[in-house]
């Protein structure tokens, strides 16, 4: 099971795709980006533990859910972009 953020510009899509996730039974946290996240552009960010990232990101899409990018925690602790 890997950790993930998923970045969002605005504090309202993230809000949002917390709803959608968890009304799909995928838990998840709302939290301000870590600060070197903020220098890619990104404000809000959803934490999710998950096997699959494809689920939440289809949720996500099909709600028409602005995100602008997913990380990945690797084994190290580092944080790598997940390409989309």
């Amino acid at each position: 099971m890997g950790l993930y953020y998923i970045t969002f510009r605005s504090v309202t899509f993230a809000q949002r795709g917390e709803k959608v996730l968890s009304q799909n039974h995928i838990r998840v946290n709302l939290l301000r980006t870590p600060r070197w996240m903020e220098e890619q552009g990104c404000g809000y960010a959803l934490k999710l533990w998950t096997n699959d990232i494809r689920q939440p990101l289809k949720l996500l899409r099909e709600n028409k859910l602005q995100l602008r990018r997913v990380y990945v925690q690797r084994e190290d602790g580092t944080m790598e972009e997940v390409k989309l």
